[in-house]
């Protein structure tokens, strides 16, 4: 189905319940190793394959993560909170139900009440209440965090297809019991590009404050979403949640597809089903899955094995003092210090990898807006081609630091630099040595300059003419000669100053 502009008359709601997996040693609720990639089944014990007699045991640790999330974006900590049961039944969740938080009014999940700010849409970035997003500085709104609250992830099916149809499906209990946070939002996003955005701005926060390395393509962020549209002004529409979103383009793909969906069934005077529905990549539609079920559906009830969590005052001090340089403050310092325009500085901020890498490279060569420039211009350009993260590449600051320093010298030209900067990303060599292999530095010799300015002049007596008649475009053409002769190596700026002597003479 295309997605063409949707209409008007309707005024899309989007909330997104994001699952975070937390950057702990062991499981939640067991000793077992939290580790990626292993073989499967290897990661297990009788906890976490809730086997008969097995208790669990709350990974502190977890908690900590979990209050350090909270603070970062304004939450109220919950002086008690409590773990219940999710009574459900799937093949890769062993003991029937998750445990979880649920929210009661006795025992609320760990944290409630925050919000992320994010670019009004118009500005470039990267409910049924009628409450409204507050407005933050200019060009920015406030996007409300429901709830923060922890539980333990389920193991992981694997499907096995043959001739395009599932044949059969393995489970892998590796991931059963990886202690898991999920943060919910209100339903304040109206499109699925501010959907996006605020994915990237939350992975951003989760980043720096080391709570999850936001990766995506291996399930540690992992994000359901629910839909609906309504007439402006009137209460919320009937919802679906899409799930099975594996990236961001996948999240702005689905929801744009389901919104759009949605309009049509409502444009034909149909009523929109309440229904969970999945992403499919390589069709580019949501299907339907099952009949949406409600809270009653799932059967909660408290965790009896498990006694409430207690947070102290000083714990979340404690934690709120543990917290790095937050993504948004560090927007407005790259701002107002380094003088960074807003998407520049937007940009930068949108990975703590990429936050890292700036900083680095302006600590070695201090000139901010040159290292912004090649950051968010063609190594950005890079990394989004590969569907790379900055660290997973082999280049590192002291490489563009060079390059740039290269280049502030005169020894290189920027269109030799832009040459460059692809070899370097793509093998982690160093600058020098490429241009000293390659024989790629800048001709700045004045007496060879002159020699190859003199050969121009003799090849294109034309432009020379018409230069001289009053078309000074012509000199661009015979700049642009000289550069092709030298193979781009030679200095823009003398060959320019050079043609002018030359062709007053």
């Amino acid at each position: 189905m295309n997605t063409p502009a949707i209409a008007t008359s309707y005024e899309t709601v989007i909330g997104l319940e994001i699952h975070v997996q937390l950057l702990t040693a062991s499981k939640m609720f067991c000793a077992c190793p939290v580790t990626f990639g292993a073989p499967p089944n290897t990661l297990v014990c009788p906890v976490c394959l809730g086997l008969p007699g097995s208790l669990p045991v709350l990974n502190r640790k977890a908690v900590d993560l979990g209050l350090r999330t909270a603070v970062a974006l304004g939450c109220a900590a919950q002086p008690t909170s409590q773990f219940h049961r999710k009574n459900y039944y799937y093949p890769d969740l062993p003991k029937n139900y998750q445990i979880t938080q649920y929210r009661y009014k006795v025992h609320p999940p760990l944290a409630t009440d925050g919000s992320l700010e994010i670019p009004r849409e118009g500005n470039p970035v990267p409910d049924g209440t009628g409450r409204q997003p507050a407005p933050s500085d200019a060009g920015r709104r406030r996007i409300g965090v429901r709830r923060v609250h922890l539980e333990e992830d389920t193991g992981r099916l694997v499907h096995a297809e043959q001739h395009g149809r599932i044949r059969y499906s393995l489970i892998d209990f590796n991931r059963s019991g990886v202690p898991l946070m999920e943060i919910v939002t209100e339903p304040e996003l109206r499109s699925p590009q501010e959907a996006r955005t605020f994915l990237v701005l939350l992975r951003a926060v989760l980043q720096a404050i080391e709570v999850s390395t936001g990766k995506m393509e291996e399930g540690s962020l992992r994000c359901d979403a629910n839909v609906s549209l309504r007439r402006p002004g009137a209460d919320l529409g009937i919802r679906t949640e899409v799930k099975n979103m594996n990236s961001l383009r996948s999240v702005e793909r689905a929801l744009a597809y389901e919104v759009e969906r949605q309009r049509a069934v409502l444009d034909r005077g149909q009523p929109v089903e309440q229904e969970t529905r999945h992403w499919d990549e390589r069709r580019g539609i949501t299907f339907s899955s099952r009949t949406k079920e409600e809270a009653q559906d799932y059967r909660y009830f408290p965790e009896p094995d498990l006694v409430p969590i207690a947070v102290a005052p000083q714990w979340v001090a404690e934690v709120r003092a543990s917290l790095p340089e937050l993504p948004e403050v560090k927007r407005r310092r790259y701002v107002e210090t380094y003088g960074l325009p807003e998407y520049d500085a937007e940009l930068l901020t949108s990975s703590a990898a990429m936050a890292r890498f700036f900083e680095e490279t302006v600590r070695l060569f201090p000139h901010p807006k040159a290292a912004c420039n090649w950051l968010v211009g063609d190594i950005t350009a890079y990394l989004n081609a590969a569907g790379k993260e900055i660290d997973e590449l082999p280049v590192t600051p002291a490489h563009l630091a060079e390059l740039l320093q290269l280049v502030e010298r005169g020894a290189i030209s920027g269109r030799t630099a832009k040459e460059i900067v692809a070899e370097m990303l793509a093998q982690g060599r160093r600058p020098e040595v490429i241009v000293g292999e390659r024989g790629l530095a800048q001709i700045s010799d004045e007496e060879a300059l002159v020699r190859i300015v003199d050969e121009v002049l003799a090849e294109h007596t034309g432009p020379v003419s018409e230069y001289r008649a009053g078309k000074t475009q012509a000199l661009t053409f015979l700049v642009g000669q000289v550069m092709k002769k030298t193979r781009g190596r030679a200095n823009p700026e003398m060959a320019n100053r050079l043609l002018k002597e030359k062709l007053k003479s």
